[in-house]
């Protein structure tokens, strides 16, 4: 079984390099101007926009107090300098 397969990944392969094809037939002119930088309206439509900053309900709070009360650290930050510093300073930014 092991010889069938070998041979058949041989014989893709030799049909592979003697098809002749140009390599840049195969990769396209996109393959040329490949680069780091996107235009802005193709990066609008990839890259969500953030949401207008508002304010968070009170489940939401909850939801971040019950995170937060987890860590000692958070908890007690949580106490001085209120939920949204403490969660944001542990935990980074808030996902809602």
């Amino acid at each position: 079984m092991k010889t069938i397969v070998l041979l058949f990944l041989a014989s893709l392969a030799a049909v592979c390099l003697s098809s002749g094809i140009d390599e840049q037939v195969l990769l396209g002119p996109a393959h040329e101007e490949a680069g780091v930088f996107v235009e802005r309206e193709e990066a609008d439509t990839l890259v969500r926009p953030k949401r207008a900053a508002t304010e968070l309900t009170l489940t939401q709070l909850e939801s971040l107090m019950e995170v937060c009360e987890v860590d000692v650290a958070c908890e007690s930050m949580m106490d001085t300098a209120g939920i949204i510093a403490a969660y944001t300073a542990h935990y980074g930014p808030i996902p809602f």
